[in-house]
């Protein structure tokens, strides 16, 4: 039992104990142990970003070892951690209760800002960026509410620099809150300390009135008592001058008092670690003087601790048991809120359904089968209808469903004819009776309304289906997937499992442009308060939290990669990534953390503090909530910037994915599918060049033309099916029928990529395909009886063993997530089934070990078949259409080089030209001119536009094609197409068509004009005669005559020079790569890419030498702290850039030979820093011009010659080349014998040649030529 601390004082004076202690307080405690109960109300987590440093874990667990009944959470401005801490709480509670003690008590709250004036005031210079801070804690439900609706209200509506409510909507939203004054930054603190005594009066006589008695005035002390320690020292005074009179005015108007620690970390211990923190969050570094500081007093204090603190007024302590105990436990989470859908008034409305069907005629309907039998029993009825709702919500449900229904059998006529196949009927009837006893109806119309909106409105492109909606009839029926469940036998119980209550999840894809759309098409329609999007939260990494510490120690950058770089993507064993286990497994993290290196140590140290501190938020990439009311009514909301849409503010929850769905609401996943774009811009593509639209949808499955293009592997820029191991094993598999796809799209990852082999050689003929059971050839057939997909164990279960639907769904989760448990325990009902089905129990055991086996890696034949159809689009488009389909998927990666050069390379391998820009025949994005080759897009220009690009081509397509130089400037908009898009397009080749070289345009005249301004000064000067004429009573356009200007001749430009030009315009090179001269060097004496050069590791493996060429695209230099030199080059190759980094020394003696549009080889040395280690020394040996490395070490080249396949076009293109670049490479010939049993050795009569990048390729084309360099 508690005594009060004056009875305890009289006894110390009284036996007048000595005590050797920091204070009387502490004698007391350790003497007596006797102390004030005390919960903290005032605690800021991790959520409080880049403020707190604490975990909510770590709080609870401190608070219950510590005996407290409860605590606070209140972080700055926003409730993102209330649904960790109450599920924690939930968790630990659980606990609590198996060990027969109190339950431990959250306390949801927020440290909010109250505006100065009202919170759609936003003037700077009034103050408005400001609040003043203060403590709410929700006391019930309701409390909670009004918390969410104050806290989202502030952000939506209030936020200004920071979120803000106002005086208006706390008394708006007052009931079942509790409100404490807060720290200094509080109104009534902050006004004592201006010396507005009245002012203070005030604001407590206004929170008395709106909140009685839950209003408390709170005192905190953060005295610094260390004299050693940097800490704010000037606060400690600030708040004894505030709580002095705070004291006094609780007293006047009889408020209570509460004290707080305001804490920002768990532990003392983490007060600098915390301050790291700070100084990520301000910016500055941890030395700097004038930085922000804390106290380093505000760790969450034990209650013995904040006894001592604030012995002089005990009711402070006591009081926040007052509060606790007004607060009651409630849950935070809600069964699912379906959002309503609009039906159509010509259906009928609810009050229809209501008049027609009584309580007791719903209340069978839903606790029946779908044919109205086999009713559940009273309790389980009982629980389901509660579950729904109660009956008065299963009308709404009903009506719903009956729309639902109405639209299904619509869809299922059409796509299966009337009267529908009997399977087919049964199947949809008894989906929808599941839909709708699982209370689902509103949420399969919305999803059906957007999908179908998008595509027959909004013209978006639309993916077949993903995951397991795939698997529903009624979801093919409705539009939602176009993939036909019946004919690849895809499982709906795989969707939703009529045994189990699981939120539908169906996730669609749009092409990338078309998914913004379609959301403002959702908010639109269902409300702007009603639809959201779903936080992120971003927290210090493993190694981020490295760098961010190295970064305010003022560690070398050098050091820090270093360490980060010496911890792999994966720790060994299976060990969870994170900075402990990190450091038991790197040598180089424990060497740091042991350093006599203060800043190194220091680094480790509080880099394993501050790691999965939360950074930042952002949004989920797909995720979307759409909800029956307004979504601040359930859950707080916030705001997050559009980055579509720079100034617009997009609403997201405060509870991120993991957690929303326990709150009631439900989530769809709008998913931006590139490939889709492909699809968009190929179809787009096709219109231009072919006059027709092509419809996906109804491509033949069986095409002849896209099959063969499977069984050759030439899937470069399809869906799924371009990596070279799939390419590899289509060729063997040789595919013929779709099914085949689908079941190589599962097979095609880590686990059952081992069955590959043998499902190729059974399709084959190559290996008997072999059923356990004979009837099991009904499932297995389309996978010569091999077990690929889940729906294949699902399906088996059913027929060998009479599963239920429920049952072989729970057996294929089970399998899946290796539940051996629950796994084990169904097997003796398989047996026993199969048994009473006459299966010999020695072969069922068989076929359940190989499902254990299998089944955690097998597939989801619902998402690998409408991923398989998606890869068969984009394989028939390339089949069919191939410049068009190139062009498609060039215009879709334009900021990709290595996406790009390798699409180039294709289209080379496939005949299509890529061609540059050109006026009369480029379209916005690349596309494919009539020819069948690839032209690149004028909006893809730099400098160029979308307004200039469509005035170009609009007017060529109002008028043809333009003629000259002339008549463009004679013709096009000038105010669209400025000086800037002329010179744009005479750099990168866009004018070339009209004959006139690109370095004339930048030559001058007699007079010292440039062309350009000429030509464009003649443009203008023609339209405005024409204007005249136009406007003219007797004017004629034919007889407007304005001298054309002369082309000037100008001094003609390097190779290099122009392909430079054009690059920095198109950002790639098309009609040449600098590096074509010296092909044959990258090829032959290169063993490095230059995008390989980040990983020092890679390269340490390649025996320590290092050789790499490429062009010069961009130095960086500077000094680093210590005044060495240093430079950062990007070179780049045919793959991609890389970079080099080079210091001291040794940048000094190779710089001079980086400059930007150089070709340079680089050789380069790695070693280990020592023997062990992971840190890799990078050293530049030898810097040479490609040129220089061509001329000398290139000495001789051997060209291997068939004769048996050597036309004479290719004896008659190797001989022009060779005699029109000499050079001093030996040239050397072997022609294969005839018998093909050796070769025959020939000098060539000429003296050398050049090998220029014709030859090479020529050389690399020809089937019957082959070469060796150097031999």
């Amino acid at each position: 039992m508690l005594i009060s601390q004056k009875k305890a004082w009289l006894l110390l004076h009284i036996s007048n104990i000595k005590y050797n202690f920091e204070s009387p307080n502490a004698l007391f405690y350790y003497t007596f142990h006797l102390m004030e109960d005390f919960v903290h109300l005032h605690v800021h987590t991790y959520y409080s970003l880049l403020d707190g440093q604490s975990s909510v874990q770590k709080l609870v667990d401190k608070a219950i070892a510590d005996g407290m009944k409860g605590m606070a959470i209140t972080d700055h401005g926003n409730m993102f951690g209330i649904k960790e801490f109450f599920n924690y709480c939930n968790k630990v509670n659980g606990k609590l209760k198996k060990e027969g003690k109190e339950p431990f008590k959250p306390i949801f709250g927020c440290e909010m800002y109250v505006a100065h004036h009202r919170k759609e005031d936003k003037v700077k210079e009034h103050g408005d960026m400001g609040g003043y801070h203060l403590i709410v804690l929700a006391k019930n439900y309701h409390g909670y509410k009004n918390l969410i609706k104050l806290v989202s209200r502030a952000w939506v509506d209030g936020y200004y620099m920071r979120p803000r409510t106002d005086r208006e909507d706390l008394e708006k939203y007052h009931e079942d809150l509790i409100v404490c004054s807060a720290c200094i930054a509080g109104e009534v603190p902050k006004k004592i300390l201006n010396g507005d005594i009245e002012g203070a009066r005030e604001a407590i006589e206004w929170y008395s009135r709106v909140f009685g008695d839950d209003y408390y005035l709170e005192l905190q002390r953060h005295e610094v008592k260390d004299p050693t320690l940097r800490a704010n020292r000037e606060t400690f005074p600030l708040q004894q001058k505030a709580n002095k009179v705070l004291i006094e005015l609780a007293k006047e108007y009889g408020i209570k008092l509460v004290c707080t620690n305001d804490s920002h970390f768990v532990d003392k211990d983490n007060a600098e670690a915390h301050d790291h923190l700070l100084c990520l969050a301000t910016g500055k570094d941890l030395d700097d003087p004038t930085r922000m500081l804390y106290s380093k007093q505000e760790w969450f204090k034990t209650r013995q601790e904040m006894n001592e603190v604030f012995s002089d007024v005990p009711e402070a302590l006591s009081n926040t048991l007052d509060v606790l105990n007004k607060v009651e436990t409630y849950s935070i989470d809600h069964p699912p809120i379906m959002p309503f859908f609009p039906i159509p008034a010509e259906f009928g409305t609810e009050e229809d359904t209501r008049r027609t069907h009584s309580p007791e005629d719903l209340y069978r309907e839903f606790t029946t089968d779908e044919n109205g039998e086999n009713p559940l029993p009273k309790e389980e009825a009982d629980k389901k209808i509660k579950h729904l709702g109660g009956i008065d919500k299963l009308y709404r449900i009903k009506f719903e469903a009956d729309y639902l229904a109405k639209l299904a059998y619509d869809g299922a006529k059409r796509l299966y004819g009337d009267p529908l196949p009997q399977d087919v009927a049964d199947r949809v009837k008894f989906e929808l009776h599941i839909m709708k006893t699982m209370g689902f109806p509103g949420y399969f119309l919305i999803v059906q309304d957007f999908i179908n909106s998008a595509r027959d409105e909004l013209g978006v492109m639309v993916g077949p289906g993903r995951g397991s909606a795939a698997g529903s009839v009624v979801a093919y029926c409705l539009g939602i997937t176009k993939i036909d469940p019946m004919k690849y036998d895809l499982l709906f119980e795989r969707f939703l499992n009529p045994d189990r209550i699981s939120l539908p999840d169906i996730d669609t894809d749009f092409d990338d442009d078309g998914r913004g759309r379609v959301l403002e098409w959702v908010e639109d329609k269902y409300g702007h308060d009603k639809v959201a999007h779903i936080i992120t939260y971003g927290t210090m990494a493993t190694k981020n939290s490295i760098k961010d510490v190295a970064r305010v120690e003022k560690l070398e950058l050098s050091t820090s990669n270093a360490l980060c770089k010496a911890i792999p993507d994966k720790l060994p064993d299976g060990l969870k990534m994170n900075l402990p286990n990190a450091i038991k497994c790197v040598p180089e993290l424990r060497d740091a953390e042991a350093s006599s290196d203060t800043k190194l140590a220091n680094t480790i140290k509080y880099a394993k503090m501050l790691e999965g501190t939360v950074r930042g938020t952002g949004i989920h990439a797909c995720g979307t909530i759409i909800c029956r009311d307004a979504i601040s009514d359930w859950v707080p909301v916030s705001t997050a910037d559009d980055k579509s849409d720079p100034g617009h503010k997009l609403l997201a929850t405060q509870y991120d994915g993991h957690v929303i769905e326990e709150t009631g609401l439900i989530k769809m996943d709008f998913l931006g599918l590139s490939t889709l774009s492909i699809m968009k811009e190929t179809v787009e593509n096709i219109k231009i060049t072919h006059g027709f639209t092509l419809d996906l949808d109804t491509i033949p499955i069986d095409d002849e033309m896209t099959f063969k293009l499977y069984q050759e592997g030439r899937t470069v820029g399809t869906f799924q099916f371009e990596s070279a191991g799939m390419q590899k094993y289509l060729r063997e598999l040789h595919p013929t029928v779709f099914e085949d796809l689908i079941a190589m799209n599962a097979l095609y990852r880590p686990g059952p990529m081992d069955y590959i082999p043998q499902f190729i050689a059974r399709k084959n003929g190559k290996e008997e395909i072999k059923y356990d059971i004979p009837c099991m050839e009904k499932y297995l057939k389309d996978t010569y009886g091999i077990t690929v997909y889940q729906e294949q164990v699902m399906l088996l279960s059913r027929q060998l063993a009479n599963f239920t639907r429920g049952e072989s769904d729970a057996l294929r989760k089970a399998m899946g997530k290796k539940k051996k448990d629950i796994v084990d325990a169904m097997k003796p009902k398989f047996i026993a089934g199969g048994q009473a089905n006459g299966h010999d129990p020695k072969v069922l055991a068989k076929i359940w070990a190989d499902w254990e086996k299998f089944a955690s890696y097998a597939f989801n034949k619902s998402h690998a078949t409408c991923y398989s159809w998606v890869s068969y689009q984009t394989a028939y488009l390339k089949a069919h259409y191939p410049a068009e389909f190139m062009a498609g998927n060039m215009s879709r990666c334009l900021n990709d080089i290595g996406k790009i050069t390798k699409l180039m390379s294709e289209c080379k391998n496939m005949g299509i030209k890529c061609l540059g820009p050109d006026v009369n025949e480029s379209w916005q994005k690349f596309s494919a001119n009539k020819k069948g080759e690839v032209r690149f897009g004028l909006a893809a220009i730099k400098g160029m536009g979308d307004a200039a690009a469509q005035a170009i081509i609009n007017e060529r397509e109002k008028n043809g094609p333009y003629k000259t130089i002339f008549e463009f400037a004679q013709r096009v908009n000038l105010s669209a197409v400025n000086r800037k898009a002329f010179e744009s397009l005479a750099l990168s080749g866009g004018f070339d068509n009209f004959g006139i070289k690109r370095e004339q345009y930048f030559g001058v005249n007699s007079k010292g004009d440039v062309f350009l301004d000429t030509l464009i000064r003649y443009g203008q000067l023609y339209q405005a005669e024409q204007a005249e004429a136009r406007n003219s009573l007797f004017g004629d356009l034919d007889s407007v005559i304005v001298s054309t200007p002369p082309v000037p001749q100008a001094e003609g430009w390097s190779a290099i020079e122009r392909l430079n030009k054009e690059r920095d315009l198109v950002g790639i090179y098309i009609s040449g790569h600098p590096l074509d001269d010296y092909r044959i060097v990258l090829a032959n004496l290169c063993n490095t890419h230059c995008k390989e050069l980040g990983d020092k590791q890679e390269l340490f493996k390649k025996g320590g030498r290092v050789t790499v060429g490429g062009v010069v695209t961009g130095v960086r230099t500077g000094f680093s702290k210590n005044g060495n030199a240093y430079g950062i080059v990007t070179i780049e190759d045919y793959e991609g850039p890389g970079e080099l980094a080079i210091f001291g020394d040794d940048w000094g003696k190779v710089n001079s030979k980086f400059l930007v549009g150089s070709s340079v080889f680089v050789e380069a040395l790695l070693s280990q820093r020592y023997q062990g280690s992971n840190y890799i020394d990078f050293t530049v040996d030898k810097v040479s011009y490609l040129n220089d490395v061509k001329e000398k070490n290139l000495r001789s080249i051997t060209i291997n010659i068939d004769p048996t396949a050597l036309s004479e076009v290719t004896v008659e293109n190797l001989t022009t080349l060779i005699n029109e670049n000499p050079g001093n490479t030996e040239l050397l010939f072997r022609v294969k014998q005839p018998d093909g049993r050796g070769y025959m050795g020939l000098h060539a009569k000429t003296k050398g040649v050049n090998i220029v990048n014709d030859l090479v390729m020529l050389l690399e084309e020809e089937e019957a030529l082959s070469y060796v360099i150097n031999e």
